[in-house]
């Protein structure tokens, strides 16, 4: 049956935080269209990731006292995790540390080198270290700004590495105009074209010398590969391009779709493509842009404590009703707006109460009217004509908008169905019909007929709900019935065998009291500060004010800061008290640099009992007010005061 071969990406996530409903969203709906090619009949590769390198996954580790690649291993294990747990169908993880993608990166620069498409020269320019990108001065907002997400922007003056990105500007222009359906939707490539490729296509920046953490340059060691174009190569060095085995590189090359958030499109359809027409590579068929799931009306974002976790709501309400609540609320290409009411009255309007009681309804009446086995239909016509032109009709249309990635439309091409289902016993009333023994044949119709829109109905959703699909095979009876569970079976209505037995299970989705369910999220999902207020404060044992005089608590300068040369946590200050100098080791390496804290006046407990902190002297300790996940410094209020003053 194998038609073809399709190739879906989703873009390697940056591992520097938690990943939220927003990377769910991605992955949800590559996961979705793999699982739909492969049931179709297409031998599928499916590709994800994390892209591992750069300043600021350098910076979050050291923050955390921990070797970047210690840091990445953990981050990684969660991720994972989080994609088991969600059943995501993916054939490869790609990670950008490993070997096989380090060794074909910087062959690619070799190569890239040799053909003189890359040359060294001096970048001067605006970098944010967040969004890891270059900046010219007129793209900055409000003088310095990054235009992406709105952080400071440093200036930045090194030696690098560029790629000659300028010379591919027609060649881009021209793949964007012949190839109308490459960068889409519609308004993303046009986006591309009115924001950058009709403007100066400047040439990119594609090596650092001012942080270490990256894949070196082959041929000159203190340059670490830009991480655009490092991560960008990724969706080919995981088919083993430019190594010993590139057999899976010539199977699925070009890819079919690369879906992207539409903040990175500008890398993945202008300098993406770039890197690969200097290569002599096919480009992807597609790169696919989607919009973002905004909290309400604003972005999700951890400072703003509005993000929203998969793992609570997978766990509270199912793996399928989150993954149906993401296919089917948004138009995928849009930006679409998450709110938990409108989460859960989807969950009760389509799965509890359109698809969990058509289910639970139809087996209960076999159960009652046909001693639990599916009749033999024996009447046409009319409705039951109808109902079958319907389920036709649906498989039709899906297909379409699945291979158009419109999730939502092909969802509502199956929720006709089953609202037709659930009309269709209205209509029929098959409760009346048992009541009289001469509408048997029309009672016997109708049972098979909703078993069998339903065995359409679970076919259907199995790329997008498969848990919900099997639940529904085994109500039916037809687990087993391979034959019946293919995409094939669905192209004609009546494939169902009369006398199989059914079983009612248990209630697919319960329906939900939306209010003290939103109550229950609001709890969850409630910022870490704002639950710490909700807690009860822990006090030590009393004291009395002859205990607190014991303290003796000055004000201090600090006039050096070191690392401490055995302890990536701990910083060794020097420390001014009037005419004296104390040595002080503190555990605040995670929070300050050491660069940061000289000058700065600091409340020091002078009386505390000299002690050695992985051998070296501490001769006190300063004030420091802590958080579960934060610390910060006592600092004293008064202006002007001097070091060595008491602090009473």
């Amino acid at each position: 049956m194998n038609k073809n071969t399709f190739y879906v990406t989703t873009p390697i996530y940056y591992p520097s935080g938690k990943l939220h409903i927003g990377h769910t969203y991605t992955t949800v709906a590559a996961d979705a269209i793999a699982r739909f090619k492969r049931f179709t009949g297409y031998d599928v590769r499916f590709l994800t990731g994390t892209d591992e390198h750069g300043q600021k996954i350098q910076k979050t580790a050291e923050a955390q006292g921990l070797a970047p690649q210690e840091y990445l291993d953990g981050m990684v294990e969660d991720i994972k995790r989080l994609w088991n747990r969600m059943e995501i169908s993916y054939d490869d993880f790609i990670r950008t540390t490993e070997e096989r993608h380090k060794t074909a990166v910087q062959k690619i620069f070799e190569k890239l080198y040799a053909k003189g498409d890359i040359y060294k020269s001096e970048y001067e320019g605006w970098y944010c270290t967040p969004c890891e990108s270059f900046w010219t001065q007129t793209q900055l907002l409000e003088g310095n700004k990054c235009p992406d997400c709105g952080r400071e922007a440093q200036l930045a003056k090194e030696e690098a590495y560029f790629f000659r990105l300028s010379d591919y500007k027609d060649r881009l222009i021209e793949h964007f105009n012949s190839n109308p359906k490459f960068c889409y939707p519609e308004a993303r490539k046009n986006e591309m074209l009115s924001n950058f490729l009709n403007e100066n296509l400047e040439d990119l920046c594609v090596s650092r010398t001012t942080f270490d953490w990256g894949i070196k340059v082959p041929f000159d060691s203190k340059h670490v590969v830009y991480v655009w174009l490092d991560a960008l190569c990724n969706y080919i060095t995981a088919l083993g391009f430019m190594s010993d085995d590139d057999s899976e590189y010539q199977k699925y090359w070009p890819a079919n779709v690369q879906l992207v958030g539409k903040e990175i499109v500008r890398f993945h359809s202008i300098i993406w493509p770039a890197i690969l027409m200097a290569l002599d590579v096919p480009l992807p068929k597609q790169v696919f842009g989607h919009g973002w799931i905004l909290f309400g009306d604003d972005k999700m974002s951890k400072s703003k404590g509005n993000i929203v976790y998969p793992e609570p709501l997978i766990e509270r309400y199912g793996i399928d009703a989150l993954k149906y609540f993401l296919l089917r609320e948004f138009t995928f290409g849009k930006d679409g707006s998450y709110t938990n009411r409108n989460f859960l009255n989807r969950l009760n309007s389509d799965l509890a109460n359109d698809l969990g009681n058509l289910v639970s309804r139809t087996v209960t009446m076999i159960e009652k009217y046909s001693d639990s086995a599916i009749p033999s239909p024996k009447v046409k016509g009319g409705v039951h004509d109808e109902l079958a032109s319907e389920a036709i009709r649906a498989y039709s249309e899906f297909e379409g908008q699945m291979d158009e990635l419109q999730f939502s439309e092909g969802l509502e091409s199956i929720w006709k169905l089953i609202r037709r289902t659930n009309k269709y016993i209205d209509e029929t009333m098959p409760w009346a019909l048992a009541k009289d023994e001469g509408k048997k044949d029309e009672l016997d119709t109708v049972l098979y007929n909703l078993a069998e829109a339903i065995r359409i109905v679970g076919v259907l959703i199995s790329p997008l709900m498969h848990v919900t699909s099997k639940k529904i095979f085994e109500q039916l009876g037809i687990s087993a019935q391979q034959e019946l569970l293919t995409w094939e079976s669905v192209q004609s209505f009546g494939k169902l065998t009369p006398g199989t037995c059914v079983s009612k299970g248990e209630i697919l989705f319960p329906r939900l009291d939306v209010d003290s369910e939103i109550a229950a999220l609001e709890e969850i999902f409630a910022p870490k500060e704002q639950k710490a207020e909700q807690k009860p404060l822990e006090h030590k044992e009393e004291i009395t004010i002859d205990d607190f005089g014991k303290l003796e608590l000055r004000v201090g300068e600090i006039m050096d800061a070191q690392k401490h040369p055995k302890a990536d946590k701990l910083l060794v200050l020097q420390i001014k008290l009037g005419s004296e100098k104390r040595q002080v080791v503190s555990g605040i390496s995670k929070y300050y640099k050491p660069e940061e804290l000289i000058g700065k006046h600091v409340v020091v407990v002078c009386n505390l009992k000299p002690v050695k902190l992985r051998g070296v002297d501490s001769q006190g300790m300063i004030l420091a007010a802590v958080s579960d996940d934060e610390t910060k410094l006592v600092l004293p209020a008064v202006e002007g005061i001097e070091s060595g003053c008491e602090v009473s």
